[in-house]
């Protein structure tokens, strides 16, 4: 068994006192506690030492608790700073009434009434001020106390103690030679063939050195990046915009009737802020209410332009899509969205209130449902799914539609988004008269396929293992 020249020493030491701390060790070698704890660990590995960790941990005031313990607790001023009673608005004058009077009252040091906070008892000091003096030492529910107020911290210590085994005596035993040994060769001792009268550490070419770990870019934005780069190269141009979205944007636009249930607060947040509508919205007024100048008859009833002012984080980022095709009606136009969206979902290992979206649109004068199919294809199989197929589905806003499948080994056909043609609702108030090829998809689902993931809540979390097991996809990192 080959010992580098420190795991002699040390090991020698350890066969004369048995066992002792880093710190001792460290004198009589003549090197940091740090290295002997190295060196121990290396003789544990041999089975020649064994390196034992206890980590202990004590209560200690924090600048704010020792502040308090010398100069009194907010409470405990507050009450010092009046004599029977005194009016609410008077002790809000106070820099500490904010805490304080709320800590009196617990106490049972005052009452309140008729807007005056009344003394009452004696006010001894409490369990808690009775801590501050020795933090260590208290109650569990004191010391949950003072941790939960910022007054005290725990002081968290290791110590390590290092002893022989049976089996170092025993090598300790059979003589050991303690001769200088040479890591790292210089280029003189090289050239001048000095290296040969020298003694050379052994390595052992067959352990594995302590990983490495690169930064990378997270996993889950090495996919958007992917979708994105796909997308540019194809001929799209990026759209971007506001989590804030009017509701008319949102909603009215892409011909939602304003009765539909996606609009009410089980499935919407809403914000207090209004907004306002955009010039010519009497036009989508006219389609919900009788279909306008086109060959639809509208939802019927009445449309309230004040619901259309209310404000959402969007749902979706179609929302983005109309508002780009409402200032470019002329074709060509291919433009592409990534972006957060949030609904009111109950979180699971599926849905989550917030994700991320994929918004793609193209307009041309002979676009047709099949360019759409083509499109779809293109891209899912460059983001590596080769088996697509479409169904029949329906979306508001678009007709026909269709929702595309990939299969996936062990799983079969699974959904990935829904598409469809624009319907004449949603392009005539912005004077589009070409076809509008729409298609939204779920980023995250993609991510769960690609990544073999069952939970979507792990792509969220900071698990740094995860992210260090992950590999770096090829064609990711843009």
């Amino acid at each position: 068994m080959q010992l580098a020249l420190n795991e002699k020493r040390l090991l020698l030491e350890l066969n004369k006192i048995g066992s002792a701390s880093p710190e001792k060790l460290a004198q009589v070698l003549d090197r940091p506690a740090e290295s002997v704890i190295q060196y121990g660990g290396l003789l544990s590995q041999k089975g020649l030492a064994v390196v034992e960790r206890n980590v202990s941990s004590r209560l200690i005031l924090t600048d704010e608790g020792s502040h308090y313990y010398s100069e009194g607790l907010p409470e405990r001023q507050l009450y010092e700073s009046f004599s029977e009673s005194s009016s609410i608005a008077d002790l809000n004058k106070h820099p500490h009434a904010k805490i304080g009077l709320g800590w009196m009252k617990r106490l049972g040091w005052v009452r309140i009434e008729d807007g005056s906070v009344i003394k009452i008892g004696s006010a001894e000091k409490s369990p808690i001020e009775l801590g501050l003096s020795s933090p260590d030492s208290a109650t569990p529910e004191v010391r949950k106390e003072l941790l939960k107020r910022g007054l005290a911290e725990e002081e968290e210590s290791v110590l390590y103690l290092i002893s022989i085994t049976d089996e170092g005596k025993k090598f300790a035993a059979s003589g050991l030679t303690l001769v200088e040994e040479t890591g790292t060769l210089t280029s003189d001792q090289i050239s001048s063939g000095a290296w040969r009268d020298l003694t050379l550490r052994r390595y052992d070419i067959t352990k594995k050195p302590r990983p490495v770990w690169p930064g990378k870019i997270h996993p889950y934005q090495r996919l958007i990046n992917e979708m994105r780069r796909i997308l540019l190269d194809m001929g799209f141009t990026e759209l971007y915009g506001s989590v804030v979205q009017g509701a008319f944007w949102n909603f009215d636009a892409l011909f939602q009737p304003q009765d539909h249930p996606a609009r009410e607060m089980q499935d919407t947040f809403h914000l207090k802020e209004r907004s306002e509508l955009p010039g010519g919205w009497e036009k989508v007024r006219d389609i919900h209410e009788h279909g306008g100048d086109t060959s639809s008859c509208g939802w019927g009833g009445k449309w309230d332009p004040e619901k259309a002012k209310a404000t959402v984080l969007r749902t979706h980022t179609t929302s983005l899509s109309i508002q780009h095709l409402a200032t470019h009606p002329n074709p060509p136009e291919k433009a592409f969205c990534i972006g957060r969206v949030y609904r009111r979902e109950t979180i699971d290992p599926t849905h989550l209130p917030e994700f991320e979206q994929l918004e793609g649109i193209v307009m041309d004068e002979d676009v047709s449902f099949r360019h759409l199919l083509g499109y779809l294809k293109e891209f899912y199989g460059r983001m590596g799914f080769s088996n697509v197929r479409f169904r029949p589905a329906y979306f508001p806003y678009t007709e026909p539609s269709v929702e595309p499948e990939v299969w996936i080994d062990g799983l079969g056909w699974v959904e990935l988004g829904g598409a469809g043609i624009f319907r004449e609702e949603v392009t005539a108030p912005w004077g589009i008269t070409s076809p509008v090829l729409a298609w939204g998809l779920g980023v995250s689902r993609v991510a769960m396929l690609r990544m073999g993931l069952s939970d979507l809540r792990e792509l969220y979390q900071s698990d740094i293992d995860w992210v260090r097991r992950t590999p770096v996809m090829d064609g990711g990192d843009y």
